[in-house]
């Protein structure tokens, strides 16, 4: 028996069987469909490897610590390139800051000025710097004693006309060669720090500086050059040359000289920078040992923007004249 046959009339009005494109369309439906149902699966998976890559590269950044704390952001760690990733119960507690009383006076942070303006201040230095003047007298007299002894003990009679007073003398000359130890930098600038609006370079050049050396008591001598650039203060001019003289009146050498001279200008004007430069000779060497006559020795030290650059510090080179030869 013939199966019926599904017809369809035409707009002519001819019959023609069901096409194929029925089916077609009925199959594009359920892909459609189907489709739909897929998309959502795609985006979750999209959405699971994006917060993978979140945990991932928070796990770098910070080392799985926050996983460990139960904290899912790393808003509050800072990055691994200013600070290394660590835990947060490893950072030091932050020491509360102690506050000074008013009215207290305090060492000062440099090694340089105590906190009274005395330069590596010892026992000796404030003895004779608080004696009394009975004290004085008893260690003049001990000094030419030891005078006296030194004389004998080179072969000289110290009885002898030429000689009986070269103990006193001696004693009284010591005494003023190391007059520095009985002086002090708040003394010396006595309150002359003005206020003036001068950002330029301040420099005093050829001051003549006469000291002993510590290890052989002998003299050495030469020219200072001292140079500032100010900040808001300027000090007097003619204090700069006694800042070195109350170091230079003391046992030293010219390397500490230069710089105790330097970091006292800085601690007491407070300026952008300092700069000296020492050239000298030294009869240690001239005298004795190696005896170069024609010698001479330079000692630098500068702070602040002369160290930190260095066309300010050529151009201070420059003006003290450092490649003239030594008169």
């Amino acid at each position: 028996m013939a199966q019926p046959t599904d017809t369809r009339r035409s707009d002519q009005g001819s019959v023609a069987p069901y096409s194929s494109n029925s089916s077609a369309i009925e199959v594009s439906d359920v892909d459609d469909s189907a489709n739909a149902s897929e998309k959502p699966a795609r985006d979750n998976n999209q959405d699971e490897k994006k917060a993978n890559k979140k945990k991932r590269r928070r796990r770098a950044k910070d080392g799985g610590i926050s996983e460990i704390n139960g904290h899912t952001s790393s808003s509050k760690r800072r990055h691994s390139i200013s600070k290394a990733a660590r835990d947060p119960r490893d950072e030091p507690k932050k020491k509360k800051k102690k506050t000074k009383p008013e009215g207290t006076e305090t060492r000062s942070p440099s090694p340089v000025i105590d906190f009274d303006g005395l330069s590596r201040p010892s026992r000796g230095t404030r003895e004779r710097l608080e004696e009394s003047s009975e004290q004085a007298a008893q260690r003049l007299e001990k000094l030419q004693a030891a005078v006296r002894t030194i004389l004998e003990c080179v072969g000289e009679d110290p009885d002898r006309e030429g000689v009986l007073d070269t103990p006193s003398r001696y004693a009284k000359a010591m005494l003023f060669f190391t007059k520095g130890y009985q002086q002090n930098v708040r003394d010396i600038v006595n309150n002359a720090i003005f206020q003036e609006n001068h950002n330029e370079m301040v420099i005093v050049k050829d001051i003549e500086i006469f000291s002993l050396c510590e290890h052989h008591l002998v003299p050495f001598f030469g020219k200072m050059h001292i140079g500032y650039i100010p900040k808001n203060n300027v000090i007097g001019i003619s204090k700069l040359p006694r800042i070195a003289e109350m170091f230079s009146r003391r046992l030293q050498v010219q390397e500490r000289l230069t710089r105790e001279v330097a970091n006292a200008i800085m601690e007491v004007l407070k300026p952008q920078g300092v700069a000296v430069v020492m050239e000298s000779s030294h009869l240690c060497m001239v005298m004795r040992g190696v005896e170069k006559t024609t010698t001479s020795t330079i000692t630098s030290c500068v702070l602040g923007c002369f160290e930190k650059k260095e066309k300010t510090r050529n151009e201070f080179l420059s003006l003290v004249g450092l490649n003239r030869a030594y008169r």
